[in-house]
């Protein structure tokens, strides 16, 4: 069980939450709620291009139609995205995604066309279509039926916000590339499971999602120091979360004598004393971040078993040494 750890958050309200912000610098905030301004004007990530991109400079995208389709009965769709019913244009970071309203037999839906213009326009011909608006983590999907002839105008209010987790060690920052975090969702399958949004994430960067509730899974090192923690994304608004892990650094060894060289190719088992696994490795002196707690290291070599039980607490850098005997 993890002791000694807290999550604290704070929301801040952007009229402009169109950019990506970068990573907080200098100390870590406190665990207090208070307001933070959101930065803007700071370019999105790069998104890869994908072959059914619109091409650069046009302005007008027109999708291929099929045979017997009336061109002249096509009319335009205008794309317009919002983050909030009273807020903005999303201006930067948006991907849009045009399908045939009609599954195939497969059961996926044909896209006919990707589009990374905040605003694009699109000639259509008569007929249903799914249009799907994605920015960051946050999506909405809706139906959109053509008539032909007058132009037609589509707004989509994705309702999104954003969440920025920092991560300490203690009191400290955590070290960087030492903690990261999956995001899943309020929501849960047959199995009572969560619904994966995003896995390995950084500390330090806005992910934009829908609103809603979702739960933070945050692990430090490779083994055991977790925290989990319930985080509420409003619409509008950045909401900053900061989990301070609490960690000790073990290296273990096993050795023919007190204080000598460590065995190659030990099998090590760690896990609590009431056998609960804890983390697997192989190796002469492997070195785990473990959570505060009691534990049991079990060395295997040469077809033999030595163990040795030791406790370890928040900020210790110990060695667990068991002798052959």
């Amino acid at each position: 069980m993890l002791t000694g750890c807290w999550l604290a958050a704070s929301v801040a309200s952007s009229a402009a939450f169109s950019q990506q912000a970068p990573p907080a610098a200098g100390r870590p905030p406190a665990p207090t709620q208070n307001a933070v301004p959101l930065a803007t004007n700071v370019p999105a990530p790069p998104v890869a291009p994908e072959p059914s991109d619109a091409a650069a400079g046009s302005n007008t995208t027109v999708v291929p139609r099929a045979a017997g389709d009336d061109l002249a009965a096509s009319a335009n769709l205008k794309l317009l995205a919002f983050l909030t019913a009273d807020g903005h244009k999303i201006d930067k970071g948006i991907v849009w995604r045009v399908f045939e309203e009609k599954p195939p037999r497969a059961g996926k839906l044909k896209i006919l066309s990707t589009l990374r213009d905040p605003s694009p326009t699109l000639k259509l011909p008569p007929g249903d279509y799914v249009v799907n608006a994605s920015y960051g983590r946050a999506h909405l999907t809706r139906k959109i039926s053509i008539k032909g002839g007058a132009p037609v105008t589509e707004q989509f209010i994705l309702n999104a916000g954003g969440l920025r987790v920092t991560a300490l060690l203690g009191t400290q920052p955590a070290p960087s590339g030492a903690v990261t975090y999956s995001i899943f969702t309020d929501e849960r399958d047959q199995q009572s499971n969560r619904w994966a949004i995003m896995a390995n994430a950084k500390p330090g960067l806005i992910i934009r999602l829908n609103a809603g509730l979702y739960q933070i899974v945050s692990t430090y090192g490779d083994a055991n120091a977790i925290i989990r923690a319930d985080v509420n994304v409003e619409a509008g608004k950045l909401t900053e979360a900061t989990v301070a892990h609490s960690a000790a650094k073990v290296a273990f060894k096993l050795v023919t004598r007190a204080g000598g060289e460590a065995l190659a190719d030990t099998q090590w088992t760690i896990q609590t004393l009431q056998g609960e696994l804890v983390k697997l490795s192989v190796g002469a002196l492997p070195t785990h971040h473990l959570a505060p707690g009691n534990y049991s290291a079990i060395a295997k070599s040469s077809g033999r078993s030595f163990r040795r039980d030791f406790s370890i607490q928040n900020g210790d850098n110990v060695e667990v040494e068991i002798v052959q005997q």
